[in-house]
């Protein structure tokens, strides 16, 4: 009697992969270029970071336990969201954009729409777009590398890639050595170009991600870069490129499935992305145009699945 047929739902192999385990190793890919940051613009780096991360958790736990559904604090993608979200703005926002940016995030994208899985978008990108609608002055103001180590009151200067793309004095542009190094202007999570891909090659490695989203984003940019003129060099290491490639289009939710599908979302955004930089008003297109591929991405995977055997097309 003890070997009797047991019929079961599916899964019915099991990994030992979790949510949870999967959302530390992209915090751990994260710590380096959070590091840096810190090194970069100082202890409001850190501040901000750990904000967002508590606002996030925060706003998480308690839409969770007034909706009386089972919290989710415990899978850590309130943290990834708090940290990404905290990597998309500027070292000088004030506190409570920063934080009112983590509510967008939390509860406009990702928890009223059904929680982790559900969401359209990838929260810290509409987070973003959200900032930089509403507060464009604080969202476009660049505290100046260690300009902390001055004791300067305000110190503020145009991003590398809004020079590069709209204009303005070439000479002004670091040296390529300095986005290798994160000592440029920018958002807290996108300068330092080496942290963030020895960040993307541990999520490789660890299988957390496939390569193939990064490097499509990567190489379509790179031609686009050429057929508008741009340098494709500072294009790659300026704005959020490296940061949208590894970190953000390859949500799990938000992106393809399928190789195919990958590839075609990724060309998307590399296209969107170089458009924006080269004629659009804002210098940076990375957030609008993940945006963008992440709303279509259902219709790239019901073009690219397979039929199941014995399926019926739609």
């Amino acid at each position: 009697m003890s070997n009797h047929l047991i019929v079961a739902p599916s899964p019915h192999v099991r990994d030992r992969v979790s949510t949870s385990s999967i959302m530390l190793d992209v915090i751990i890919a994260m710590l380096p270029a959070a590091l840096v940051s810190v090194v970069v613009f100082g202890v409001r780096a850190l501040v901000l970071i750990c904000v967002c991360v508590a606002s996030s958790v925060f706003f998480e736990y308690i839409f969770r336990l007034i909706t009386k559904r089972t919290n989710t604090v415990g899978d850590l993608s309130a943290v990834v969201t708090g940290m990404l979200v905290a990597f998309n703005v500027p070292a000088s926002l004030p506190i409570w954009m920063a934080v009112f940016g983590c509510l967008v995030a939390i509860v406009a994208v990702k928890q009223l729409f059904g929680g982790i899985g559900d969401n359209f978008a990838n929260p810290a990108i509409v987070a973003r777009i959200v900032l930089l609608i509403s507060f464009s002055t604080h969202m476009t103001t660049w505290p100046l590398p260690n300009a902390y180590l001055n004791a300067a009151e305000v110190v503020s200067s145009a991003t590398p890639l809004a020079i590069l793309t709209k204009g303005g004095n070439v000479a002004d542009v670091p040296p390529v050595i300095n986005f290798l190094l994160g000592v440029r202007g920018g958002c807290l999570g996108e300068t330092c170009a080496l942290a963030l891909i020895v960040g993307g090659i541990y999520l490789i490695v660890r299988k957390v991600i496939t390569p193939t989203i990064p490097l499509t984003i990567l190489g379509t940019a790179v031609v686009m870069s050429l057929l508008t003129g741009l340098d494709p060099v500072y294009q790659l290491l300026s704005g959020g490129m490296l940061l949208g490639a590894f970190f953000m289009a390859t949500d799990y939710v938000t992106s393809p499935t399928r190789e195919m599908g990958k590839l075609i979302y990724g060309i998307g955004i590399g296209v969107i992305t170089m458009l924006i930089r080269a004629y659009g008003n804002y210098p940076e297109g990375m957030s609008f145009a993940i945006l963008l591929m992440n709303i279509v991405t259902p219709h790239i995977d019901k073009a690219f699945n397979k039929m199941p055997f014995g399926g019926v097309s739609q």
